[in-house]
């Protein structure tokens, strides 16, 4: 689960946006034509076929605009829902309705994509011993929502940031002098973190072994040359494949041996679930 605090706040943050840091009241002037008193009931639907994520998302919305909006989310998170399936309902003063519903859509509609890309790159996978890692490349903010989306289409999360594993590349490398000083240097000050290095060729694989990396990240290589890298590592250490992955070529580097395929799309390249309103 997505700690409560941080929805909160991310929350806050997206309704100050909507309504210039005023309250729903004084914020939404197109909702404040309809009269205070009046009441409605409202239901969203998914115009499409999607991996849902953005139930404590949807409720924590509503109850920032007006805590006396009866919501009701009729699925739960990582659930596949087809298209026209109703998400949630709402019912309550009609100006908080309308003031909430972008907000809450925003959420759920990008969330809802990355979860459902996941699992179809995920579909891809079924079979094969490779897992589906994501990537930092995330919409600045919001990188615990979505690598919680990615868990909940059936992808593994990489590093959550820049502080619970190492991830050497080659600036890193060259800043330190060679893979071997970088590696020993990483066991000297955090000997409890993982050590990952990236390697762009065969000699640089041999390289990250003998330094005694844990995981070694193929950074743009071909498939022939990924199967080499199996054979020399005999699993002395984990493989991981990155770099221009596509859905169409998971199953091909998959098929080579390797432990984990990682790709920046599932959280960069996010197209959002159509999502409705509408009013009963």
């Amino acid at each position: 689960m997505i700690d409560q605090n941080l929805i909160r706040q991310l929350v806050t943050m997206a309704l100050d946006e909507d309504l210039n840091y005023q309250t729903p009241n004084d914020g939404d002037i197109t909702a404040a034509l309809i009269p205070q008193s009046q009441h409605a009931h409202a239901y969203v639907i998914t115009r499409e076929d999607c991996v849902f994520v953005g139930k404590a998302i949807i409720e924590e919305v509503f109850k920032q605009v007006d805590p006396s909006v009866a919501v009701e989310v009729l699925v739960n998170d990582g659930d596949f829902v087809v298209a026209n399936t109703r998400l949630f309902t709402a019912t309550g003063s009609a100006r908080a309705i309308l003031t909430a519903e972008r907000t809450a859509l925003n959420f759920v509609q990008t969330l809802s994509g990355t979860a459902t890309t996941t699992a179809n790159y995920v579909a891809v996978l079924a079979g094969t011993q490779t897992k589906l890692l994501d990537t930092r490349k995330t919409i600045p903010g919001l990188r615990a929502l979505q690598k919680y989306a990615v868990k909940c289409g059936g992808g593994e999360n990489h590093r959550i940031g820049l502080f619970d594993a190492y991830l050497i590349k080659e600036n890193h490398i060259a800043a330190c002098g060679s893979i071997a000083i970088a590696v020993a240097t990483a066991r000297n000050n955090h000997p409890d973190k993982p050590v990952e290095v990236e390697v762009e060729n065969l000699n640089e694989l041999q390289q990250a072994l003998d330094a005694g990396s844990d995981i070694i990240m193929l950074d743009n290589f071909s498939v022939d040359e990924i199967i080499q890298a199996v054979e020399v590592t005999q699993g002395k250490a984990k493989l991981e494949v990155s770099g221009n992955m596509t859905i169409e070529t998971l199953t091909t580097y998959a098929q080579a041996g390797v432990d984990f395929i990682s790709s920046g799309a599932l959280t960069k390249h996010v197209q959002s679930i159509d999502l409705s309103m509408r009013f009963e």
